[in-house]
């Protein structure tokens, strides 16, 4: 008679996918977009904070078209990859902003959204070193687990448990290739073109 358990299960429940992504022949449609930005800025300025007032896809320019078509195929790339296989609609809301040497975005998320993104136009290829903690990562974006109790139970560098994932991409050489997040220097602002969600 065999007493044994039979072997453990182990489920891989809930996962987060999460997608970065780089875009071809980015350079024109990026300068464009730098352009469209710094003369929205310009013009309003508490842009980056009146982020619901307008929609950035719903404008009639070209490269704006062109990053709201690229965002579109990037979301059924998405779509295939987590295994949906029937149709769905979406809704795409956007909006640009400029983030300058010590700006930053609290930690928050997005409600009623079902898939939201980052796309950065211009990504620096140096940035200056700062003072103080060793830890401070400029132009890096963290993505943290959405259960806030797996705060509680991190243990450093479990895969399964580790609350935070930090991404700090470097500068290409091929400058047609847009890549996130970008590092803003002292001296320099890097225009964000849209932090989007789909409905």
């Amino acid at each position: 008679m065999d007493n044994r358990s039979p072997p453990a299960k182990f489920l891989n429940l809930w996962p987060t996918l999460l997608m970065n992504d780089q875009l071809p022949d980015a350079q024109t449609p990026n300068r464009l977009l730098v352009e469209e930005i710094e003369q929205r800025d310009a013009a309003e300025s508490n842009m980056t904070t009146t982020y619901r007032n307008h929609n950035f896809f719903e404008s009639e320019q070209p490269a704006i078209g062109w990053l709201r078509e690229c965002i579109n195929q990037a979301v059924i790339r998405y779509l295939k990859q987590t295994a949906v296989d029937y149709p769905l609609e979406w809704h795409l809301q956007g909006w640009p902003n400029i983030n300058r040497f010590g700006d930053y975005h609290n930690l928050h998320n997005h409600p009623r959204a079902w898939l939201s993104g980052t796309y950065y136009v211009a990504v620096l290829s140096e940035t200056e070193p700062l003072p103080g903690r060793s830890d401070r990562t400029p132009g890096a974006i963290s993505f943290f687990h959405p259960r806030p109790q797996a705060n509680m139970t991190a243990i450093r560098h479990d895969p399964q448990v580790d609350p935070e994932h930090r991404v700090q991409p470097a500068a290409r050489h091929d400058p047609s290739v847009a890549r996130i997040p970008a590092s803003p220097s002292a001296s320099q602002s890097v225009p964000e073109a849209a932090d989007f969600d789909l409905f």
